[in-house]
């Protein structure tokens, strides 16, 4: 906790708004996408989905592969406790309604499904999308595709299996406009799905990390994700990594307050 409070505050001595943005590309997305409105209707199929899950209160066990749960001690666990505390909060959501709003991405990958609340905002950013979302835990991917069938949100796929299989076999075929990284809070893991997704990389390609100031390993994760010559542009919102790779672009690289 005390390693976030000091990364929130290093963070906000060194980020800036649009006034301090001096790429047109980047000028334009913060005025036009981070503080721009969020279809309202979007919202409310949000939220409608959000409470579906917050009303859930069956206990489901968890397999947990990634870097283990700061909350929960036990791996026996309601939906709704793991939609309020683990699911994509409201900030979050919203930002990346606006994203999908924005860019229009047409293939997606989601890389940790939990129980479904972020891979229904991708739905639901972009309903035309095709989205891949992958998920190791059998028992929350069960719930996810209950909340799937159930607000009728056929351009999703899950992809039941260990990420280390999944991954390999879904980049191995497909490119993909934006890839969502919320499936393993730990330097090796992030850095190993970035390396495997950069194959499925275009111009125009997005790729969005989550949660990287969890720790002192994710913001050095960050750091070398920055570093890759084919990163051109990165934006650090504090919760988001956004990693672009538009070759028209000098390197730089942002911390945004949103």
């Amino acid at each position: 906790m005390w390693y976030k409070i000091k990364a929130f505050i290093t963070f906000l001595l060194k980020s800036t708004n649009q006034h301090g943005i001096h790429s047109p590309f980047v000028y334009n997305l913060v005025t036009k996408c981070f503080y721009h409105k969020t279809n309202p209707s979007n919202i409310n199929s949000f939220n409608l989905v959000k409470q579906w899950l917050y009303k859930n209160h069956e206990t489901i066990n968890i397999t947990d592969f990634g870097s283990g749960s700061k909350v929960f001690r036990s791996n026996k666990r309601k939906v709704s406790d793991i939609a309020k505390v683990a699911g994509i909060n409201d900030k979050k959501s919203l930002l990346l309604l606006r994203i999908l709003t924005y860019f229009e991405p047409q293939n997606i990958l989601e890389i940790g499904t939990s129980v479904g609340l972020s891979t229904a905002v991708l739905s639901i950013g972009n309903p035309k999308a095709t989205i891949n979302t992958l998920e190791g835990c059998t028992n929350t991917a069960s719930v996810a595709q209950e909340l799937f069938d159930t607000f009728k949100l056929k351009n999703i796929q899950l992809n039941i299996g260990d990420f280390k299989d999944s991954l390999i076999a879904i980049t191995s075929k497909t490119q993909f406009d934006l890839i969502y990284f919320d499936g393993n809070h730990q330097k090796e893991a992030t850095l190993q799905y970035f390396n495997l997704c950069l194959k499925t990389v275009q111009n125009n390609s997005i790729f969005i990390f989550d949660d990287i100031n969890w720790s002192k390993e994710m913001q050095e994760a960050w750091l070398l994700i920055k570093k890759h010559p084919k990163v051109t542009v990165t934006i650090d919102t504090f919760f988001w990594g956004i990693v672009f790779f538009r070759k028209e672009q000098v390197k730089q690289h942002f911390k945004i307050r949103v």
